[in-house]
């Protein structure tokens, strides 16, 4: 798995969820912070008024791709199938990370330790993983229809059989 890259299907189903903004815009559940641009790049640098290129907006993807990949390929041991990847990466590209005290993610919860999903995967018990990804459908503790739709997509890509 150390070489595993994120597929055409993976990147499809991603961005079948992130609008490709040029023009930064706030997330959907504060309508403030964190401040979102191209197709679901967050971070320090963006903010209230910020506008990119469609040029930047495809290399800030490419890279977010590649580091979301990377987070999965580090924190598991694990020899995944190409959907349990793909999935996996289009998780972590809309939850994050997570970090104690701040946010509710995959490595990391906010009140400390793993998520549920990491435990499952590390014990090898796949469907369990599977079971949790509709758990992560809420923005702001309310039920969003869109992370709804967006849970279901990866569950079901994580549980395809090619």
């Amino acid at each position: 798995m150390k070489n595993q890259r994120i597929s055409a299907a993976g990147s499809d189903l991603i961005e079948d969820f992130e609008d490709d903004r040029l023009e930064a815009y706030p997330d959907p559940a504060t309508g403030g912070a964190p401040w979102t641009i191209g197709r679901g790049h967050t971070g320090p640098e963006v903010r209230p008024g910020l506008k990119i290129t469609q040029a930047q907006s495809d290399a800030l993807f490419a890279q977010d791709l590649h580091a979301r990949g990377e987070i999965i390929i580090n924190v598991l041991d694990l020899d995944l199938t190409q959907n349990q990847f793909d999935a996996l990466v289009s998780f972590v590209f809309n939850v994050g990370p997570g970090k104690k005290g701040v946010k509710d993610g995959f490595i990391e919860l906010r009140e400390g330790g793993p998520s549920t999903l990491l435990k499952k995967l590390r014990e090898r018990d796949y469907a369990g993983a599977a079971d949790q990804f509709p758990l992560w459908d809420k923005g702001d503790g309310k039920p969003m229809a869109g992370l709804t739709r967006r849970r279901a997509a990866e569950h079901a890509l994580f549980m395809k059989v090619d």
